[in-house]
């Protein structure tokens, strides 16, 4: 693996860190310290200053790593061009994705592109929908896999609604929620998530549930709704290993219709030129008319 001045300076610049960057690099940390003094005195400035807690980024350092990270990403779009102009279906597929899709959902598809086009390599980044968004604005991945509504103004590809279902070892029925001291175990989420819920709430039942246990992630939360710690909601398909002995509640609104989130592919539509790009939409099409 040959690592260019300009990539190692966007990871040292992401790690902060000279250990995790001359891992992430597959270099010692004497070649990596030695390389960045050369490019240092190349560029007869500081970039990076060395602290006990890590590095410290210069003003100087700054705009050259802005500068570096440019160069990196003209050169991958050229490359890319390339590749579209000799219809070979190769290159790097980059791909943002809301947490819990990329545990369910995405690897089944993956699974089946990567079957079918295996010369092409696969960029995969999860997060909240919020996140995913702003990786697909700036331009950094193909496609963005979010939960919830968007407003996005270019390619939007509803894949599916998934129910959000109540998850408890004791309740059984929805009205119990505001009789029972047990706790409503909640996790850190984007804003849509939590909107989402709190309105529901107060729309069927003008109140929230008394007692509230937070938690960092959704699997925490699930696993402690499992356990029997609480309840907890979530979206149904998490639910789809063993839950044996666990009542699962939908979310039932006034005019009978059932709460649910909507799980949607946005892209941008020149990217769709890519021929990677292109392979990716016609396996996701198929899958959902085969499996969905």
């Amino acid at each position: 693996m040959i690592v260019t001045e300009y990539e190692l300076l966007v990871c040292l610049a992401d790690e902060l860190n000279m250990r995790k960057s001359a891992e992430k690099l597959f270099l010692s940390q004497p070649a990596l310290s030695q390389r960045l003094q050369t490019i240092e005195s190349r560029w007869n400035t500081k970039i990076f200053v060395r602290t006990q807690k890590g590095l410290l980024l210069t003003p100087e350092g700054e705009a050259i790593v802005q500068h570096a990270a440019s160069v990196i990403e003209k050169e991958r779009e050229i490359q890319e061009n390339l590749e579209a102009m000799e219809g070979v279906v190769r290159g790097t597929l980059r791909i943002a994705c809301a947490s819990v899709v990329a545990q369910s959902f995405l690897p089944r598809v993956l699974k089946e592109f990567s079957a079918r086009y295996p010369k092409v390599r696969i960029s995969l980044q999860t997060g909240w929908s919020s996140e995913v968004h702003q990786l697909l604005a700036q331009g950094v991945v193909h496609f963005g896999i979010v939960r919830g509504g968007t407003n996005w103004k270019s390619v939007r590809k509803p894949l599916f609604k998934d129910k959000l279902v109540l998850v408890d070892q004791e309740i059984e029925r929805i009205e119990e929620v505001f009789e029972s001291e047990r706790p409503f175990i909640q996790f850190r989420s984007d804003s849509n998530y939590y909107q989402v819920i709190q309105d529901y709430w107060q729309r069927n039942f003008g109140k929230m549930p008394k007692q509230a246990m937070f938690v960092d992630q959704m699997e925490t939360s699930r696993q402690m709704a499992l356990n029997g710690i609480g309840f907890a909601i979530l979206p149904e398909i998490t639910l789809l290993g063993d839950t044996e002995g666990i009542n699962e509640i939908s979310l039932v609104e006034k005019d009978g219709s059932v709460l649910g989130r909507e799980t949607t592919l946005l892209a941008y539509e020149q990217s769709l030129a890519l021929p990677q790009v292109d392979a990716f939409m016609k396996v996701m099409n198929e899958y959902l008319a085969t499996h969905l």
